[in-house]
């Protein structure tokens, strides 16, 4: 089963580093990690100086205009749909643990047509699936992989809605992806985390994950994917 993550990432190579080295130790080849950089990002040069020693057909990156994390996705993923099986997210602060994780959540999207499949982050765990994994024929039916006008927040709780409204969510308590945030007291607070975790940025994507749950945007994604989703 062919699977790729993508991963919006900006100013921190080092993250980049750190989530390639531990690909190469615990995921299976198929198994892809695409970094999404901007092209006017000043540390360009050390994304590609750190995946020099683990850059290969397994894991790459992509560059493009900045668009944001929800922008990002809703531009890569549809591109990347047509040739893997799944599709994940994880931010470049979240680490996997162990061998052949991604071959139990590859399976669990592997078992049912329009699944939604997570593990445990270590800081939401259950609640919310902020490394996720997706059948792609999701991306392909909805054209985003996100709602449109999402900047950053609120991405994992529309993957979770729509898990549970097509009862297809399902969450691989024995898989670790940790995240290292510094709401979990694992990273340091830089200028990235602060300019998504503002108070700005929190009333803008609420309102337009608002609008779009309770409008027609959520109730148009699942009966376009409900016909199928059992």
């Amino acid at each position: 089963m062919r699977m790729a993550y993508l991963v919006p990432s900006r100013g921190r190579p080092a993250n980049a580093a750190r989530l390639a080295q531990r690909w190469r130790e615990t995921a299976q080849p198929e198994t892809h990690l695409i970094f999404l950089v901007d092209d006017d990002d000043p540390e360009l040069p050390g994304y590609e100086k750190a995946l020099d020693e683990y850059g290969d057909e397994q894991i790459f990156y992509m560059t493009d205009r900045r668009r944001r994390v929800g922008p990002t996705l809703n531009y890569w993923a549809p591109k990347f749909a047509a040739n893997y099986d799944a599709i994940g997210f994880m931010g470049d602060d979240h680490l996997p643990h162990g061998h052949g994780w991604d071959v139990v959540l590859g399976t669990l999207v592997h078992s049912q047509r329009h699944a939604i499949v997570y593990g445990d982050d270590l800081f939401q765990r259950e609640n919310l699936p902020t490394a996720v994994l997706m059948d792609s024929a999701i991306v392909r039916t909805l054209g985003y992989m996100v709602p449109p006008g999402l900047t950053h927040l609120y991405l994992d709780n529309f993957w979770r809605d729509l898990g549970l409204a097509l009862g297809t969510l399902r969450y691989a308590s024995g898989v670790i992806i940790e995240h290292m945030h510094p709401q979990a007291q694992k990273a340091e607070w830089d200028d990235g985390y602060r300019e998504v975790n503002g108070g700005a940025m929190w009333e803008a994507d609420a309102a337009v994950h608002q609008a779009f749950m309770s409008g027609d945007g959520f109730v148009s994604a699942v009966r376009a994917l409900q016909p199928v989703a059992s």
